[in-house]
Parts: structure tokens; sequence; C-alpha cells
């Protein structure tokens, strides 16, 4: 559950509500009551790109794909020391 501050005391606030996106990743802002803008923190948008990135790659989504199918086949790591 995302947490909701209002538009006043997150502006009065500011730097403690910023701070405090390092634990929670996110918050809510509003205004009387209506969610009117969201502050999202370096990290997850960082994580949130990542996997846009991710979804958006037809070879990777195939590779998680057969992966969750059991469908991948895995080696132990020594043969990537053979010639």
């Amino acid at each position: 559950m995302i947490e909701t501050l209002e538009i006043a005391k997150a502006g009065r606030d500011l730097p403690k509500v910023v701070r405090g996106l390092k634990k929670s990743g996110s918050l809510a802002i509003s205004n009387r009551g209506r969610t009117v803008a969201y502050l999202i923190s370096r990290d997850r948008v960082e994580a949130m790109l990542e996997t846009m990135e991710i979804m958006g790659n037809p070879k990777a989504m195939k590779a998680i794909r057969d992966f969750e199918a059991g469908k991948t086949k895995f080696e132990p790591v020594k043969v990537l020391d053979e010639d």
C-alpha cells in the first residue's frame, strides 16, 4: 500500500519526505483527499525501467518463459573454464 500525504504537508516537509522515499520507494501526494501525483525514489524508477527493458526484449522474455516452463538446461559454472 502506498502511503499518501497531503500536498501542503509534503511541501512543508519536503526534505524529510524525500529522505523517506529511500525506505518506502514511493509516496502518493493528495489534494483534498484526491491523489494528484506520486513521488518515486530513484532506485524504484531505475528498477521499473530495467523491468520495462527486459519485457521489451523478445529474447529475454522467451528465456524467462522457457525457464518458468522448465525448458532451460543449466550447466555447471566450471564449463566456462574449458577451452
